[in-house]
């Protein structure tokens, strides 16, 4: 299997910044596109960032501006920079990838555990 584990959650104020990690361990081929999700209590699991293998990025239209999205491929890492945060960025982050295990012919989309993120007013 592939896995993926979140860190770098926490609680800040309104105004001020974390950085989410993200790092693939496990039985990996090649990773392709890589990007952050996140779910509010009673809400949807919306889209935040994504990135491609080659760096180039996309960002849900309430983020942009404020996060960032980054990786690392050699670490099999990507990071997510996020500055001027508001108490609407509250919940639980996901990291997704989407990647071909070793000895698979064929890519699929894998998911980590979640980190909450918490913006006090």
């Amino acid at each position: 299997q592939v896995q993926l584990v979140e860190s770098g959650g926490g609680l800040v104020q309104a105004g001020g910044s974390l950085r989410l990690s993200c790092a693939a361990s496990g039985s990996i081929f090649r990773v392709n596109d890589m990007g952050w999700y996140r779910q509010a209590p009673g809400n949807q699991r919306e889209l935040v960032a994504a990135i491609t293998s080659g760096g180039t990025t996309n960002y849900a239209d309430s983020v942009k501006g404020r996060f960032t999205i980054s990786r690392d491929n050699a670490k099999k890492m990507v990071y997510l920079q996020m500055n001027s945060l508001k108490a609407e960025d509250t919940g639980v982050y996901y990291c997704n990838a989407d990647a071909v295990q070793g000895g698979s012919l064929y890519p699929r989309k894998y998911w980590g555990q979640g980190t909450q993120v918490t913006v006090s007013s």
